[in-house]
């Protein structure tokens, strides 16, 4: 895995293969606590009061999402670049990488007006 300290989350442009199924774009399996597995797909990854966190889409076994739900954790690079998802468990913490995740989600909806407007 290269160095994601300058992910975007935009795994289109990237040619590290960190999470990526091959097929469907950019994934991770998260293990929960009563021992479940779910896929999710990795919306993007992104600072916040200045700490790295990774906004998931839970999918189904059909690969979709059902009903718009998204885990945030916080996210970090171990030895050998390995990366390592932590619960936010302060809701200080958590307030701060909500916001940065519906900060994103506005940057989105920006970036993707702009572009139907030049194609227009």
């Amino acid at each position: 895995m290269s160095d994601n300290n300058s992910c975007s989350g935009n795994c289109s442009g990237c040619d590290s293969n960190c999470f990526t199924d091959g097929e469907n774009g950019a994934t991770v399996t998260l293990n929960l606590d009563d021992g479940t597995d779910v896929e999710c797909a990795i919306l993007t990854i992104y600072k916040a009061a200045g700490r790295d966190y990774i906004a998931l889409l839970p999918l189904n076994e059909k690969g979709e999402n059902e009903d718009g739900e998204v885990y945030l954790y916080r996210f970090t690079l171990g030895e050998n670049s390995e990366p390592s998802l932590e619960n936010i468990e302060d809701d200080e913490e958590y307030e701060a990488a909500s916001d940065g995740f519906d900060q994103w989600l506005d940057d989105q909806e920006f970036d993707d007006l702009v572009y139907e407007e030049e194609e227009s």
